[in-house]
Order: structure tokens, then C-alpha cells, then sequence
């Protein structure tokens, strides 16, 4: 495994925060305002903040013809197949046991890496994948009686997790030479067109003026969460080997269960203080660095 540099660490760290505490402000804004709608207007107000750092940081906007069928593909898998199952499961699961369900995505990732595309993992890669395993079960073990009541939400978000998981494997792998903020701005584009369109057929006799909390969270979405985190995040999916890159991520549902429970009053468990220590293992399985010598 690849050795972290500074601005990979730094954004690591801003992805980690900014969605792991997203998760309870989605609940506020699916509560104030129907799922989908809520999540495309958000979608289409990141797009100019996208198009500010492309700007900003002098990257071209247009997408060479040759690379539209590449970008649609992942778009569907990173974004529209992650987003619309994951905010449609979330009115029927606690922020917390979203958040669990969407991160057992590195558990599906290094899945699809050996049986798809042959990734020969390490011992230690394999314990990092077991240790998230291990995590993401602590971290149900208080919540599989209540999941039991909702089959639906429980099958979207695995549905979505699958999904991201074989979005990141292709994204490694797709080699284009497209600025990462030019193909996050594309991509966000693309789920922004397919969930405004399930929103208006499924939802517009539901549409009424926005809660509170549905706009607070529709600006915290647009300004951090889908502009600058998601490109961060395609940043590091892009340069990192699928197995580090997922799994350097697995703090956010620990972040996104302890702030549910502080914002929300969503129970803590023991269970939940002893997954975060099993998460910092998996991490730390995949970038701490190996002993000088030793075969990654």
C-alpha cells in the first residue's frame, strides 16, 4: 500500500468529517422535504460551487466526446445507483444505522476486487477487511431487532453500498485523463438530471416549501458535501489502490453514529465505542506503513 501524502491525508481527514457528519443532517433533510427532491436540488446547487474550483484552479470544463460513455458509466454507479437507494432508505433508518449499512461498501469493494478483477490481497489487507466486518456487525448488534421492522430501508442502502463499491473499483481502473474536479462536476451533473426526474414523477404531489432544517441541510450538502468533499473523495479513489482507499474511510459511520447520537439522541452502546476501535484497526491496515522490504 502507497504511503499517504500530506494532501491525501488532509483530504482524507475532510472527507471523513464532512460525511461522517452529514448523516444525521440528511435525516433533518429528508424529514423536511421528500428524499429525492431534497437530494437532486442539493446535487444542482453543488454544481456551481464545482464550477467555482474549476475555475479557481484553472481545469477545463468540457469532457472530451471519446469519454462520455466512461463518465456516464461511472456516474451511474458512484453517485445516481449509491444516491437515490440511499436517500430513499434513510425516512425509515435511524442516521446511525444508515450510515453502518452504507459503509459496508470497503466489505463489498474487496469483495468485487478478488472476484472481478483478481486483486491479490495481503494478510494484512484481508485482517483490515475482517476488522471492518467486525465493526460494522458491533456496530448493528444493538439495531438488527429494530432493521428487522424495515427490510426496505435495510435492502436500498446494502443495494447502495454495492453499488459505490463496484462505482470505486471502476473509477480505479478507468485510467482517463480528466481533471478529477472536471469529472466530479459531470457526475454530480448526471445524478442531479436522473434524481430531479424521479423526484418530479414520483414526488412533485408531495413538494411544498421547505422545512428549516431541509434548507440548512440542502446548503450543507451543496457547499461541502457534494462540491468539495466529493471531489476529495474521487481524488482519493482515483490515486489509492480501491482496498486503501475504502477502507481509510471507515471512521465515518463512527463519526456519523456518535454525532447522530448527540444531535438526534440516538442511543450509544458499548458496542459502538468498541467498533471504533476496530475501524482505527482496519485503517490503520492499510496505511500504516509496511515494514521497509516487506511485499505490499
Amino acid at each position: 500500500m502507497p504511503a499517504l501524502t500530506r494532501r491525501q491525508l488532509a483530504a482524507l481527514v475532510f472527507v471523513t468529517a464532512v460525511w461522517g457528519i452529514n448523516w444525521p443532517v440528511l435525516k433533518l433533510g429528508v424529514q423536511g422535504f421528500p428524499p429525492l427532491s431534497f437530494r437532486a436540488v442539493s446535487m444542482l446547487l453543488a454544481l456551481p460551487v464545482l464550477w467555482l474550483a474549476l475555475r479557481a484552479q484553472q481545469q477545463p470544463l468540457t469532457l472530451p466526446r471519446q469519454h462520455w460513455g466512461r463518465v456516464l458509466a461511472l456516474g451511474l454507479f458512484n453517485l445516481v445507483l449509491w444516491n437515490a437507494p440511499m436517500i430513499l432508505a434513510l425516512p425509515l433508518l435511524s442516521s446511525g444505522r444508515a450510515a453502518i449499512l452504507g459503509y459496508t461498501m470497503p466489505i463489498f469493494s474487496a469483495l468485487l476486487g478478488a472476484a472481478l478483477y483478481r486483486d491479490r490481497l495481503s494478510a494484512r489487507g484481508w485482517a483490515g477487511v475482517a476488522a471492518a466486518a467486525a465493526g460494522v456487525l458491533l456496530l448493528l448488534w444493538n439495531e438488527l431487532a429494530s432493521m428487522g421492522g424495515h427490510p426496505l430501508g435495510v435492502g436500498l442502502m446494502l443495494l447502495a453500498a454495492l453499488s459505490w463499491a463496484h462505482g470505486t473499483q471502476m473509477l480505479r481502473r478507468a485510467q482517463l485523463p480528466v481533471a478529477t474536479l472536471t469529472l466530479a462536476f459531470w457526475m454530480v451533473a448526471e445524478a442531479a438530471l436522473v434524481l430531479g426526474v424521479l423526484g418530479l414523477g414520483l414526488e412533485h404531489d408531495r413538494w411544498h416549501a421547505p422545512s428549516r432544517g431541509a434548507l440548512w441541510a440542502t446548503a450543507f450538502n451543496a457547499l461541502l458535501v457534494l462540491s468539495l468533499a466529493q471531489a476529495a473523495w474521487f481524488s482519493l479513489a482515483r490515486h489509492l489502490p480501491p482496498l486503501a482507499s475504502t477502507l481509510s474511510v471507515m471512521l465515518i459511520p463512527v463519526v456519523g453514529v456518535f454525532t447522530g447520537a448527540l444531535w438526534l439522541g440516538e442511543p450509544l452502546h458499548w458496542q459502538d465505542w468498541s467498533a471504533m476501535g476496530l475501524m482505527c484497526v482496519a485503517i490503520a491496515s492499510v496505511l500504516w506503513p509496511a515494514p521497509r522490504g516487506a511485499a505490499g
